[in-house]
């Protein structure tokens, strides 16, 4: 994909919670435009100070890559979590990222937290969670949550390199406004952690301009990633700015 002076667009990947901006290195091996594989704050520093971070910091956090960066016209792709933090940055950034791709995420309703968008009893137990335990869940939930289609390599490296998000990334409103470009949402057919109910609501609030389905668990990037880049590249010909308005078949 190309803007008017050969100026090519860019692809800002934000990932979800506990892991790294490298999770998406198979997705993008190979890809002819830029691409910014994103941090959230602090993968290497300690707990305790990441512990007092706010949605803000993320978003902060995000934006000083982005800027750092130097391409000017961009599309977000961003998965579970950060989907909620997409929202703030796609409002920094209106006039300048041209497309919202959502990876079985969390969408707010505008004010809303990503504690928020879960079920009340869920909701609930989340939140005491947080406050007595922190959030870092302990390994066999990690494994049967969002490792439950992975190789126990990858299970493995997940569960090791797992990084706690502070708190407030997950309790904090987001005061967002649903970003005035084409917006996409990946559901994720196999998904333990965010179920097709909690995902078909999402879908709901973020009222996509297309949904497709991939049959995979909660970390596509990992246990399928040439399908997922498959369906990226697919939905970023379909963007109007991009010239060719190819379109996917819609399929959920």
């Amino acid at each position: 994909m190309e803007m008017s002076g050969q100026e090519k667009i860019g692809v800002v990947f934000i990932h979800g919670a506990g892991l790294r901006g490298s999770v998406w290195k198979e997705v993008v091996d190979g890809w002819e435009h830029p691409v910014l594989l994103v941090d959230l704050p602090m993968r290497d520093g300690d707990d305790v100070t990441r512990k007092g971070l706010t949605a803000d910091d993320y978003v902060s956090c995000i934006q000083q890559q982005i800027e750092a960066w130097g391409v000017t016209t961009f599309i977000l792709v961003a998965h579970s979590l950060a989907g909620a933090l997409a929202l703030q940055v796609a409002q920094a950034y209106a006039g300048r990222m041209v497309g919202l791709v959502a990876i079985g995420a969390a969408i707010p309703q505008r004010g809303g937290s990503f504690l928020s968008t879960l079920p009340l009893i869920k909701r609930m137990i989340f939140s005491l969670v947080l406050r007595k335990l922190g959030t870092r869940p302990p390994e066999s939930v990690i494994r049967a949550g969002i490792c439950n289609d992975l190789t126990a390599e990858q299970t493995a490296e997940v569960v090791r390199g797992f990084v706690p998000e502070s708190v407030r990334v997950y309790t904090d409103g987001i005061d967002a406004p649903l970003p005035q470009v084409p917006r996409y949402y990946v559901r994720l057919g196999q998904d333990k952690e965010f179920s097709l109910a909690l995902q078909d609501k999402m879908i709901r609030h973020f009222a996509p301009d297309q949904v497709v389905h991939l049959n995979s668990g909660h970390l596509p990037m990992l246990s399928n990633p040439a399908e997922l880049r498959d369906v990226l590249l697919g939905l970023l010909l379909a963007n109007p700015i991009s010239g060719n308005q190819q379109k996917i078949t819609k399929i959920c």
